[in-house]
Order: C-alpha cells, then structure tokens, then sequence
C-alpha cells in the first residue's frame, strides 16, 4: 500500500479513530499532564475526515489543551467535500472552497466543556494548504506538539520540516519509513523514538472512495488483460 502510494502519488489513506486513541492513551499514562496547556497542529487533517481532529477535539478538556489547529489540503478528497463547519460559516466562499486551504480552530473557553461541536471554521488560507506554505510554516512555529499522518510520498519531507521547526511531535505512519535515510539517525541519536505500538502489530488505513473506484477499475483492467493474454 506504501509502495503505491510513493508511485502513484496518492496519499488519501486516513488514520483509524482506535489507532489515534491507542497510542495517545499510552502517552497521557506515562504523563497525565502532556497536553496540558499545550497549542496541538494537525497539519494534514480536515475535521469531517481526520480522525485526529476529532479525537483531540473529544478529548480537548481531558486533556486540557490550550488550543487546536486543524488545516486541510484544497486538493484531498475530504477537503474537495463541503462540511457543515464551513457551509453554515459566514465565511463561506464556493470558489476558495475548490482551491484553498482551510483553517479550523477549537480554542479553550474558561471553564466551559468543548467538543467537536465546538470546531470553528476560521478561514481560508491562501495557499492550497501544503505544509510547506508560509502560513502552514507559521502554525507549526506556533504550536507546541504537532500529531498527524502525513502524507507517505512526502514523509521524508515532512519529518523535515518537523525537524526544522524544533517541534515535540507523533506521527502515525508507515513502519517502512525507519528505515529512510532521513529518519534513521535521527532514532539513532535518540531524537526520534519509536511509538507505543509494535512493529509486529499491523495497522490498516481507511481510503476514500474514489481511491476504492478507481483501483477497482484498475483491478478489473489488469484481469481483462490477463484474461486476453490466455
């Protein structure tokens, strides 16, 4: 799955909700205190698909985040779809709808309890989203742990400008990508650690459904022709 994703560039594979609870609960027992008052990116994660947004937004007063940045890519599939969170915003705009990143926020408000009804719809960005964008570069500066899963055919990339903006941070991804050239001395030198959950265990994605129509036409095309080849 990996594989094809560095070849045909497709990088819709969505992180399971139990996956996500799984490896952060491991977290929060070592240090109950890890998220508090802490300012949380997740750089790659629309609300209505990402499971992180929806989590830590759960989670927000357990936890007792400062605050919640959540930013999508124009060109997903789950930001490509219009949500509640941005249709019933006053700044809803059709056309920065189909090319520009989008912003949410879930901010601390005194005592009060927060959740995922809370998510606000702070605006458009004005690139297209890519965690490299200036604005993007910009949160990352302001937050104090960033959590996603990046997209696989720029996990290289990513991990980078992780690295760069000297950030605490999880990523929930590939095992495959220990073995990069960019990540393995990083674990070496003890700045990267490995994760709560085993190498040995397998964890699985959710794709979209157009990634599902259009390998199951590509699987059908491939039967076709090994049907003529005989």
């Amino acid at each position: 799955m990996p594989w094809l994703a560095m070849r045909n560039k497709n990088d819709e594979f969505y992180t399971q909700y139990s996956d996500i609870e799984t490896e952060m609960n491991a977290y929060i027992e070592y240090n109950p205190d890890v998220f508090r008052d802490k300012t949380v990116l997740l750089p790659c994660d629309d609300p209505e698909w990402s499971n992180f947004t929806k989590y830590f937004a759960a989670n927000f007063n357990r936890f007792g985040l400062k605050k919640l940045i959540s930013t999508s890519y124009a060109r997903s599939a789950g930001s490509k779809q219009l949500t509640l969170f941005e249709s019933e915003s006053p700044l809803y705009d059709e056309k920065k709808h189909k090319s520009s990143g989008k912003l949410f926020t879930l901010t601390r408000q005194g005592e009060s309890k927060v959740d995922t009804d809370d998510i606000k719809f702070s605006g458009y960005l004005k690139s297209d989203g890519d965690f490299r964008s200036p604005e993007v570069c910009h949160l990352r500066d302001e937050a104090d742990i960033i959590i996603t899963n990046p997209p696989f055919s720029l996990f290289r990339e990513f991990v980078a400008w992780i690295l760069e903006g000297k950030k605490e941070f999880v990523i929930l991804g590939n095992m495959n990508a220990i073995t990069y050239k960019e990540v393995f001395p990083n674990i070496k030198e003890n700045r990267i650690w490995m994760g709560y959950k085993s190498l040995n265990e397998d964890m699985y994605f959710n794709v979209s459904d157009e990634y599902k129509k259009r390998h199951r036409y590509h699987d059908l095309q491939a039967n076709f022709h090994s049907q003529e080849v005989k």
